[in-house]
């Protein structure tokens, strides 16, 4: 029997994002597992092309970015649905695919649920896929979730 304890979503805050925790917490209520949510800011200065706009730090930029980062992880579940759910919301620097695995690894994650833009194939041979990446280097199952119109748990 499949035994799944720990369950990790990484988030963009998109709409796939949106659905990939849907099945999350559907898995999770069903197993009695815990929720970890992610997401993982990457360093304009580092990866400059992660940014819409080129700001220029000031002090707290960093510690800005990690409390928009933390405060919208906060809104995706409730105070309610933490206690519930079990769950663990973290925000981390860095590359996503590299920090995804490094998560699901010294969590002892047992199954990723994220979701997969479908970037095409200029774009996924330009950029590649986070999800793909994660997909094979990853320590444990992974389920990617493509958009809502494709999906089979309710909200």
């Amino acid at each position: 029997m499949i035994s799944l304890k720990r369950i990790l979503v990484p988030t963009d805050f998109s709409v796939t994002s949106e659905v990939a925790l849907n099945y999350a917490r559907a898995f999770t209520e069903a197993h009695g597992a815990s929720l970890h949510l992610l997401h993982v800011l990457a360093d304009p200065l580092v990866y400059p092309a992660t940014m819409e706009w080129y700001p220029i730090p000031d002090t707290n930029f960093r510690q800005d970015m990690e409390k928009g980062a933390r405060d919208r992880l906060e809104s995706l579940v409730s105070s309610e649905d933490r206690e519930k759910l079990h769950a663990v919301l973290s925000v981390r620097w860095g590359s996503p695919f590299l920090e995804i695995i490094r998560y699901a690894k010294t969590e002892n994650v047992d199954l990723i649920v994220m979701g997969s833009h479908g970037l095409g194939p200029l774009g996924h041979m330009l950029m590649g896929s986070v999800a793909e990446k994660v997909v094979r280097k990853a320590p444990c199952p992974v389920l990617t979730v493509r958009h809502p119109e494709h999906e089979f748990v309710m909200p």
